[in-house]
């Protein structure tokens, strides 16, 4: 059985040789799909038989669903660039492709938050399925939330291991990322005709908050868990604070 593994990237210099490094010597081919970046990513990647190709970004759905169109293997294992397989997640992915039973595997993801690894907060396991024979899934969700899912009732399990997710290295690569997701998600919700107001953003940052901190235990993962809490609420106020605005600016600026 051959094995495709399809990652995308933009200005991922920092991660793209560890995800490369830790599938080398199990994929058939790793295809690459770039958002020209601007910075090493390309030469990073060309010193690796990949198979490397730009591609203009329409969404995170979309992109990655491109890069599955492109993989020629019977299996397809998809991957972000700031992830990596440990030891035993590779191994056990080569035995579930050489003996198959299902359709498709999920796989745990153990998330590395500012050099500290976060077992709580609901970063754990965050069990997602990107183990899949071609053409029996696709991407989906709505942007920046992307899922793959299994097509037509398709069977699927999981496998032991985890996949080494090498999130955010410092405070402000999070407070980057949430400007970016949120500039993504709050025009998702406003498309789809979502509508708040001040009281409903603050319930919603105190409920997020205690459901990360609480609820999930996040408490357990000490001031790192306090912090991820902090910044899950935080993450939701902009995010709802930037639909309220775009509705107060929808009559008079084009937002789409």
């Amino acid at each position: 059985m051959k094995l495709s593994v399809a990652i995308i990237t933009f200005n991922e210099e920092r991660n793209i040789e560890r995800c490369i490094l830790s599938v080398k010597d199990l994929a058939d081919e790793i295809v690459v799909v770039d958002s020209y970046s601007i910075d090493r990513t390309k030469e990073i990647c060309q010193k690796f038989d990949v198979q490397f190709s730009e591609h203009k970004f329409d969404g995170h759905i979309q992109q990655k669903n491109y890069a599955l169109s492109l993989c020629k293997g019977e299996w397809i294992l998809s991957l972000d660039a700031d992830e990596a397989l440990d030891d035993v997640l590779r191994e056990n992915t080569r035995q579930a492709i050489q003996f198959p039973e299902f359709d498709g595997y999920g796989m745990n993801r153990l998330t590395n938050y500012c050099g500290k690894w976060v077992r709580y907060c609901g970063w754990y396991p965050d069990t997602k399925l990107r183990l899949v024979k071609n053409g029996f899934a696709k991407w989906q969700g709505v942007n920046p939330h992307d899922r793959l899912e299994l097509l037509n009732g398709k069977s699927d399990s999981w496998i032991k291991g985890d996949i080494l997710h090498y999130s955010y290295y410092t405070h402000n690569d999070h407070l980057k990322q949430i400007e970016y997701f949120s500039n993504i998600s709050s025009k998702e919700l406003y498309h789809r005709g979502v509508k708040t107001n001040y009281l409903i953003i603050l319930l919603k940052v105190i409920v997020q908050f205690f459901k990360s901190y609480f609820l999930k235990l996040g408490f357990l993962d000490g001031f790192t868990g306090l912090r991820i809490s902090v910044m899950s609420a935080f993450a939701t106020f902009r995010k709802y604070y930037k639909l309220k605005k775009l509705w107060r600016w929808s009559s008079i600026v084009d937002i789409s």
